[in-house]
C-alpha cells in the first residue's frame, strides 16, 4: 500500500521522467476532482496527502537507504494540486500551473533548492514540491491576469 501511495499508482515507476509523468497523472486527477468537487476539496486533500506522505516517505526512506529516490512522486501531486487550488478556474491555467510546476521542481530556483538540499526526509521531499507547486499557482495566475488584460485591451487578438 505504501509503493502504491508514494507513488501515485505506480505512475512513478515509469522507467522515463517519473516526475513528470506522476505531475500529469496529478493534474488529470486534480482536474477531474475539480470538475465534480469544489476546490476546498483539494485544497483538503492536499493537506491530508501531506500529512501523511511525510511520515510514509521517512519510512520508506530508511528501509531503501535513499533520499528522494525518483519513484516517490506523492510530492508533485501536492505541487500540482496546489498550483491548482491557487490559479485553476480555466483549463488553460491548469495547463500554465502544471508547466510552471515543472519548470520550477526541475530548476529548483531560490528557496525551492535550498529545501531540497538542506531538509532531509519526508519534510524535504514534500516541501520543495509544496513550495515549487505555491509559486506555480502564483506564476500561473499572474500570466493569466497579464494575458487577460492584453486580450481586454486588444492587444492581444485571440
Amino acid at each position: 500500500m505504501r509503493k502504491l501511495f508514494l507513488t501515485f499508482f505506480y505512475t512513478g515507476l515509469s522507467p522515463f521522467a517519473p516526475g513528470t509523468v506522476g505531475s500529469i497523472a496529478a493534474a488529470a486527477a486534480g482536474y477531474f476532482f475539480l470538475q465534480y468537487l469544489p476546490i476546498s476539496t483539494l485544497t483538503l486533500f492536499s493537506i491530508l496527502i501531506t500529512l501523511i506522505a511525510v511520515k510514509e516517505i521517512d519510512k520508506y526512506e530508511k528501509e531503501h537507504n535513499a533520499h528522494d529516490p525518483k519513484e516517490i512522486v506523492i510530492d508533485e501531486v501536492v505541487g500540482v494540486w496546489l498550483a491548482f487550488v491557487l490559479s485553476s478556474s480555466t483549463l488553460f491555467q491548469m495547463v500554465l500551473s502544471l508547466i510552471f510546476f515543472r519548470i520550477y521542481d526541475i530548476w529548483k530556483p531560490s528557496i525551492i533548492g535550498k529545501v531540497d538540499r538542506e531538509f532531509k526526509g519526508g519534510i524535504g521531499v514534500m516541501g520543495d514540491d509544496i513550495i515549487a507547486g505555491v509559486l506555480a499557482g502564483i506564476s500561473s495566475a499572474l500570466v493569466y491576469q497579464i494575458w487577460s488584460y492584453l486580450v481586454a485591451k486588444g492587444y492581444l487578438v485571440i
